[in-house]
């Protein structure tokens, strides 16, 4: 045979489970039909069994390690024949040992995250340089906050196990291979590391719930898909076929440099590794050797291009590698309709313009529903409880200690329980009044400290500030200060109910199935091929952060438990959605002239204006016959709290014939925030729904009966009437088990009188109410505009790119026809085929060296590769969770902006009828939510202020009275504790058009600057939507292999 015409021989001595794997298959059959080479399986028998000089002699070499392979009898064969091997064997060794992984990486300059080693010669071997408490490991001074990440150093052991924080509610999720549809399972009980072997602790990467894997073919290929990672419920999504499902995206130029460098540091030129993208950088994770992409037949093309050339380069180098105009087999991708998933939402609802385009969705919520808030303030003099005070400040007599982990409060319990006497005194005993109270307090700090049997941080918290002092000589004979008085303060409650949860998961589904027009599964489609750029923001209340992750089980339809999708999801932004001490001062002179209105009797709303506007006067909403209300509140709220603590005296004797060490119970640390289902039988056995007993109970209404009115200054309290109403629709949802006379009575009361102290607690009039939702909410507002104009900015970067790819591929078109008529006159001409080729297959991956820029998002669809209707379609989503203050203060701001002195003239952002019906809804309830969504219609130039339009609505949450009987979804739902949410209403008249440019002038003046933002880090960029076909430059432009030997060293 001519030298010419010589075949190249492949030899592929790889176990025959992973040869007959479907990607195998299609490009050994894309390399054969080239031509050029001939294929030979070794084949299991060969391998195990044969020695290696009867094994085949080959030009160039495949061989990976799988379960059960040989390795050093296929690199003694290597070292006999000295085939040119496409991935070295010796370096495969390393991918054993994730420790020597890392080690490699590093030494490559390649960035992993922050880890430290644990290595134990045996089982369970103590270890002077290892340190485990409540929150945080630490190896050789390292300290890993948790959550982190914990991997056995055995690359073969895939059980990896993440730790979480008490503040999320403790436990452990394991990861580990697919079994079916699960790859992770979480065990709240779960709070001690492994101990019997040796491990690697690493910081915990917030990813946003996706995972990267990349594909290189070479230094100079790389191929990327995305999937939701494991660690947010652990259910595998899979397509019709039982695939999983994955979408390419697209990498960073930072990335494909690190892709490059993975493929040379291991010496692997066909390798997979897992990518993290987190806080702006990549991280590798992971490297796992041999690896192709499933299911790409595109991939496939390209694999076996850039393969082809790799081989001739170095066995026949004199053969023309140049891709040929036509590839020679006949595979066309079938392009499938929408691909389905197997749990998805249902059907989209509502049609829009074909001509305009859903870009942006952001959301202001509102938590769910709720405990009560609680609150119990004592002064200590015990030197038990002095000493942890001492214990937690750092021995600095007058600082204050907070005590917040598991740790620290058992250690208060404990205390707390040897101090509470065993009885109660009689009331008619000589025993001090001071003294009955200061134990009744310390009994309530045991009460609230015991309930539910277990802590978690994020909702229970106490303070001990020192309040005197005394000099005292210590041991050296020095004179030092020493507390002999503190005041504590235990604050309690707020807990998010199984009501919350269910109320916030169930808002994530309608957002899921209404706010997302498009592609038959809406939401569930866009996020699962990564064109949905999503965030969650929350306040530091845990029950807002709950709130948050239960929204977003419901938003993505996730399974399991919260804690995970907490920490993989939801970030903490408290500077942003928390505390109103911007507006204290403006507040404290709000409520005084609240209470002058509601004592005085004034009616402020008898004037003509008043009747067509009445949102604009002082004190609008207040009930005309307030200060009649006042004294009947009073009256009902002793009623009410007589009955509780009758059921509280008979609870308290039962626990008095208990023995002092029968209440030490250990606490079971595995029940997560708040309660997932009713406890029914809790409620048959006629005590409080949830964690609270009768005691706590009466602890609640007692105090809102003694601050609520002060007899012997003869004065109400109105910042009590919030919380009286508070805990009267509580009790009538979770408690008209009870049946206490008189609730349902008080709350009608307290209704009334709430819905007018409540809004006007943030102005009495508009411009009051401006001026404080402006400071309350002006960070927030600055970050929304920061999202609209991030949306703009990338909506108008991908109309110009694909107007840019449009253009190239109308000239291209041209070009190739030229060529491909020159090409045949000259005989198929060597250079012009060149010139076709870089435009006859397509290929997505740039080379590493190519600039690419986009600052906002992490993932990004790559279309080239994607079976997607729609590829360049795209939505961000933002999501901020926060209380009732920011709520109020945010919609203040949207339909007051007009009245500062620097848009005088303008109309406001909401319609006359919408401010008529936002001064007639007196409370913004649980899970109440203002919206924002921005369209782009495609078919306006980008210059003009049309092409986008912002949509604003709002909910007034779960807005329903628990009293409301002509409901009949509201009383079904009343059974199982819990209240419909409203739909939303627009704020903006029928046919009217807010641009975005005028949205943004009329929030401006209130919002933070851009520039008073913290500067973020560098986010991962995205290559664009419409790369050029690389490919023959690439394979152009091969480094390592043309400097190899025949054995293939490099």
């Amino acid at each position: 045979m001519a030298e010419s015409e010589k075949k190249i021989t492949v030899g592929v001595c790889v176990m025959e489970k992973k040869v007959l794997s479907a990607p195998m298959g299609q490009i050994f059959d894309r390399l054969h039909a080239f031509g050029e080479f001939e294929v030979i399986h070794f084949g299991d028998k060969v391998i195990l069994e044969e020695p290696i000089e009867s094994w085949p002699i080959c030009d160039c070499l495949i061989a990976f390690y799988s379960s059960g392979y040989p390795l050093e009898k296929a690199e003694a064969y290597a070292a006999l024949r000295k085939p040119f091997l496409v991935n070295e064997l010796e370096p495969q060794h390393l991918l054993h040992d994730r420790r020597k992984v890392y080690e490699r990486l590093e030494m490559f300059g390649i960035p992993v995250p922050r880890y430290a080693l644990v290595i134990r010669e045996s089982p369970h071997e103590q270890l002077d340089y290892f340190v485990e408490e409540e929150d945080f490991v630490e190896v050789h001074g390292v300290r890993f906050w948790k959550p982190f990440v914990e991997k056995p150093i055995d690359a073969d052991n895939h059980h990896i196990m993440i730790y979480y924080p008490s503040s999320a509610g403790g436990g452990m999720k394991e990861l580990f291979r697919k079994v079916g549809n699960r790859s992770s399972e979480f065990h709240p009980e779960v709070r001690r590391v492994r101990r019997e072997g040796s491990y690697i602790y690493e910081e915990f990467m917030p990813t946003g719930g996706t995972d990267v894997k990349v594909y290189t073919v070479g230094p100079e290929y790389a191929h990327a898909e995305a999937r939701k990672s494991p660690v947010v419920d652990g259910v595998v999504m899979r397509n019709p076929d039982g695939k999983e499902v994955r979408y390419p995206v697209l990498l960073t130029p930072a990335e494909k440099e690190m892709a490059r460098e993975v493929c040379i540091a291991f010496r692997q030129s066909v390798c997979g590794f897992d990518l993290l993208r987190s806080n702006g950088r990549s991280y590798v994770c992971d490297v796992n050797g041999w690896s192709f992409v499933k299911n790409s037949h595109k991939y496939y093309d390209d694999a076996a291009c850039v393969l082809r050339k790799m081989l001739l380069d170095v066995k026949a180098p004199h053969l023309s590698s140049v891709i040929p105009p036509t590839l020679p087999w006949k595979v066309s991708e079938v392009l499938l309709p929408c691909e389905s998933l197997t749990r998805q939402g249902s059907g989209i609802n509502g049609t829009f313009g074909l001509a305009e385009e859903l870009r942006c969705v952001i959301a202001v919520i509102r938590h769910g529903d709720r405990t009560p808030k609680q609150k119990v303030k004592l002064k200590v003099t015990e030197e038990s409880l002095l000493n942890i005070m001492i214990k937690y400040n750092g021995g600095r007599p007058r600082s204050e200690a907070k005590l917040k982990s598991a740790i620290q409060l058992q250690e208060l319990l404990d205390a707390t329980r040897m101090l509470v006497p065993r009885t109660r005194p009689d009331r008619e005993s000589d025993s001090d009044a001071e003294e009955v109270e200061h134990a009744e307090k310390l009994r309530q700090v045991k009460a609230v400290l015991e309930e539910g049997g277990h802590f978690s941080g994020i909702y229970r918290k106490v303070q001990l500030k020192p309040l005197k002092w005394v000099k005292v000589t210590n041991s050296n004979g020095e004179v030092e200060e020493r507390p002999t008085e503190a005041l504590m303060v235990l604050k309690y409650g707020g807990v998010l109910t199984h009501a919350g949860r269910k109320q916030a998961e169930e808002l994530g589904r309608y957002f899921r199935n209404k706010m997302y027009p498009g592609e038959g599964t809406g939401l569930l489609r866009l996020h699962s091929t990564y064109r949905h750029d999503l965030k969650i923001y929350s306040s530091d209340e845990g029950r807002v952060q709950m709130s948050a992750a239960a929204f977003a089980k419901g938003l993505l339809d996730l399974e399991g438990q919260l804690t995970p999708i907490l920490v993989s999801l939801v970030s903490k932004d408290s500077s942003m959605l928390d505390g109103l001490e911007n507006a204290s001062i403006e507040m404290e002179a709000a409520k005084a002239r609240l209470y002058d209105l509601i004592t005085s009797g004034t009616n402020t709303a008898d004037s003509d204006e008043s009747a067509e506007f009445p949102w604009t006067v002082d004190g609008a909403g207040l009930p005309p016959n307030a200060s009649e209300l006042l004294p009947k509140l009073v009256k009902l709220t002793r009623k009410v709290t007589e009955q509780v603590r009758l059921l509280a005296k008979d609870e308290d004797k039962k626990l008095a014939e208990r023995r002092l060490y029968d209440v030490n119970t250990p606490y079971d640390q595995a029940t997560a925030l708040g309660k997932t289902n009713m406890d029914v039988d809790r409620i048959a056995a006629g005590l409080p729904c949830g964690s609270e007993g009768f005691l706590l109970m009466y602890a609640r209404w007692n105090k809102l009966e003694r601050e609520l009115y002060n007899e012997r200054k003869e004065r109400f309290d109105i910042t009590q009437i919030p919380d009286v109403y508070d805990s009267c629709k509580y009790d009538l949802l979770h408690n008209a088990h009870l049946n206490l006379e008189g609730l349902d009575e008080l709350f009608k009361v307290a209704q009334a009188l709430a819905d007018g102290v409540i809004p006007n607690e943030y102005g009495i009039n508009p411009e009051q109410k401006l001026k404080i939702g402006s400071k309350i909410a002006r960070r927030l507002l600055g970050k929304l505009l920061i999202d609209l104009r991030n949306t703009r900015e990338e909506a108008i970067s991908v109309a110009e790119l694909k107007k840019n790819q449009d253009d190239h591929t109308l000239s291209m078109k041209t070009e190739k026809e030229d060529a491909e008529a020159k090409s045949k006159l000259h005989h198929r001409n060597d250079e012009a085929r060149r010139s076709t080729t870089s435009n006859t297959l397509s290929m997505n991956e740039t080379p590493i060296d190519q600039d690419d820029d986009d600052e906002q998002t992490k993932y990004r669809l790559d279309p080239k590769y994607a079976n997607v209707r729609t590829p360049e379609r795209h939505v961000r989503t933002r999501l901020y969770f926060t209380s009732e203050s920011h709520i109020h203060s945010l919609m203040n701001v949207l339909r007051f902006c007009n009245l500062d002195e620097s848009l005088q003239g303008e109309e406001s952002l909401v319609c006359h009828n919408a401010l008529v019906r936002l001064s007639e809804t007196r409370e913004l309830d649980y899970m109440s939510q203002i919206v924002l969504r921005m369209f782009e219609n495609t078919e306006v130039a980008l210059e003009d202020p049309k092409r986008y339009r912002i949509e604003l609505t709002f909910s007034r949450g779960a807005d329903l009275s628990p009293l409301e009987n002509n409901d009949c979804e509201a009383t079904s739902l009343r059974q199982e504790h819990t209240l419909p949410i409203m739909g939303p209403e627009r704020l903006q008249g029928t046919g009217s058009y807010l641009t975005l440019e005028t949205m943004e002038k009329m929030i401006r003046p209130f919002a933070m600057p851009e520039e008073d933002f913290p500067p973020p880090a560098t986010p991962a960029g995205f290559s664009g939507y419409f790369s050029k076909s690389m490919l023959e430059r690439i394979v152009n432009l091969w480094p390592f292999h043309r400097q190899s030997s025949t054995v293939g060293k490099w």
